[in-house]
């Protein structure tokens, strides 16, 4: 494997030490849209792959602990051919624990796949390919395994927390992180905006299709907190500056609680959807 970006190496030791951070943030949170309404941001993906009739190759790409994975070998079809692919060796010791034998794990970068040319039906991804360096490669090397008219479909970020809990903990943040010094843009800008996917896909892929979904959550302050404590900018600040951040922000948020201690908010999140041009 080539050697590790920056920010591939922040990745990768993050989730060495936090394996499974993702599922906890999303699997047990509903996500709708203006069309349809999801168990979880995993399942929409899921929902994505057909029962098979004829036998079916799956790539789960940044699969990390293997939640899409699970949801997918739980349908027990006879058909169906699961390949999960990561870099974080924590997040696939994790997987390899609760996936059945056959699902198939490799430990690589998304920008240079072992998988062979033309021999995947579809590739997932779930809030990973926003965080990717050169993209570009990552879309040439999903269509390469991809067969012809073979679907992709992932979910990304399309902004961050919903509702006014975003627009505080950015107000309390961003000094933080400038005072630090440790703040870093991960991705490709593209990757934000319908404009910059259609033009990354419009070579090798056609029939796009853009769902925006939120995924409402309605914690208490603490639980948020928790959860983003777990996100990679907060993360990567000092003991010290996450306890100001925490003192500033949960203070913050007591105009925003609901009679029960709640405050109304969740992740802005997007599904893409592409079939491969033949």
């Amino acid at each position: 494997m080539q050697a590790l970006s920056p920010v591939e190496t922040y990745l990768q030791d993050f989730h060495q030490r936090q394996p499974g951070a993702t599922t906890a943030a999303f699997a047990h949170l509903r996500a709708r849209s203006s069309v349809a309404d999801y168990a979880s941001s995993y399942a929409a993906l899921a929902a994505y792959v057909p029962q098979p009739t004829v036998p079916l190759t799956v790539l789960d790409l940044a699969c990390g602990d293997g939640h899409l994975l699970k949801l997918l070998s739980d349908r027990q079809g006879p058909s169906l051919k699961l390949i999960g692919v990561d870099m974080s060796q924590g997040e696939l010791d994790v997987a390899r624990a609760t996936l059945p034998g056959h699902v198939v794990l490799l430990k690589e970068r998304a920008q240079e796949l072992s998988v062979e040319t033309g021999s995947i039906d579809c590739v997932l991804s779930h809030m990973a390919m926003m965080l990717m360096d050169d993209i570009e490669q990552v879309i040439k090397e999903v269509r390469r395994v991809l067969r012809p008219h073979g679907q992709f479909a992932t979910v990304v970020g399309r902004g961050f927390l919903l509702g006014d809990v975003s627009e505080i903990l950015l107000g309390v943040l961003l000094p933080i992180l400038k005072e630090e010094g440790t703040w870093f843009r991960f991705g490709d800008a593209r990757t934000r905006t319908i404009d910059g996917w259609t033009e990354l896909l419009a070579r090798d892929f056609e029939n796009l299709q853009f769902e925006d979904l939120d995924v409402d959550w309605d914690p208490l302050p603490h639980e948020l907190w928790d959860s983003l404590t777990e996100t990679y900018d907060i993360d990567r600040l000092s003991a010290p500056s996450k306890t100001r951040l925490r003192e500033r922000f949960i203070h913050a948020l007591s105009d925003l609680q609901r009679s029960d201690g709640t405050i109304r908010t969740g992740w802005a999140i997007r599904l893409i959807r592409a079939q491969a041009k033949p």
